[in-house]
């Protein structure tokens, strides 16, 4: 068994849902696939004084979720006074409207289609509930609409599908764009060398406790990928299909599909910038 301490980002062992850090707690979604790992993870944040929380992701539409996710917050005596959404993929949102009603709370996104009220999200905005602060991080790239959450009480940054807990996500095209990608990249490693955020909250998959590690990990797989990809091409493989099938050789076929989308994304990047 491979020691945690050794992968990349170092990901909690343990339980995936429960207190993650003292400020937020996880409920994991009862979606599990090889798309969404163990599942989707929605994650309750608020001040430990406080009795107002907020909810980021309230995952599917899943009925016993989703009034799990509000007895978990009754239970440690809080209320669910707002919800958040890292971007609008069914997993991470397909539940929001049916989670205002069992709430009476709205939702902001950067999406205006998402939105439940009249405010949505933008780069820059800091969200206080309770006492309780995050700050709107721009993270686009997985999607267009994708946003991070930085935690500055916790040092933690909670990172949609920006960053897993396991793996490396998809660039999800034509939606989701690498130069974008790669830009969020070093917009979350500027918090941890700048701000001092060392824990990743994902949106699949355990908690990261060396989050500089993570996006350092990260900004090196796409750099291989894309390397890998434009040899690809070079060796006659034109296709998205045909590069997939040479570069992702060593990967579980039924994740090719999802390497496919990330494919066009790498391809169309080598095209913009002239490498192909």
């Amino acid at each position: 068994m491979t020691d945690a301490s050794a992968l990349p980002g170092q990901p909690r062992g343990g339980v995936l849902s429960g207190p993650a850090t003292e400020r937020a707690v996880n409920v994991l979604a009862p979606n599990p696939s090889v798309m969404t790992l163990d599942g989707t993870n929605t994650w309750i944040v608020a001040e430990p004084d406080s009795d107002l929380a907020v909810v980021i992701d309230p995952g599917p539409l899943d009925d016993g979720h989703l009034r799990n996710v509000v007895d978990t917050a009754e239970k440690a005596g809080k209320r669910i006074a707002l919800t958040l959404l890292t971007h609008g993929h069914p997993d991470h949102a397909e539940g929001a409207a049916r989670f205002a009603e069992l709430t009476a709370t709205r939702v902001r996104a950067l999406d205006p289609a998402l939105r439940l009220g009249d405010e949505g999200l933008a780069a820059g905005d800091v969200i206080t509930v309770g006492g309780l602060e995050l700050r709107v991080v721009p993270t686009p790239g997985h999607t267009a609409d994708s946003l991070s959450f930085h935690l500055p009480a916790d040092r933690a940054v909670l990172t949609g599908d920006t960053v897993l807990g396991r793996g490396t996500t998809v660039v999800a095209h034509p939606d989701g764009r690498l130069g974008d990608y790669l830009d969020s990249l070093r917009r979350l490693r500027s918090l941890t060398v700048d701000d001092g955020v060392h824990t990743v909250l994902p949106g699949h998959g355990p908690v990261l406790e060396d989050a500089q590690g993570a996006v350092e990990f990260y900004l090196a797989h796409r750099a291989h990928r894309l390397a890998q990809v434009e040899t690809a091409v070079e060796n006659g493989h034109r296709t998205p299909a045909e590069v997939v099938a040479h570069v992702y050789a060593d990967v579980d076929r039924s994740l090719w599909p999802a390497a496919e989308l990330s494919v066009r994304a790498q391809l169309d990047y080598l095209s913009e910038h002239g490498l192909i």
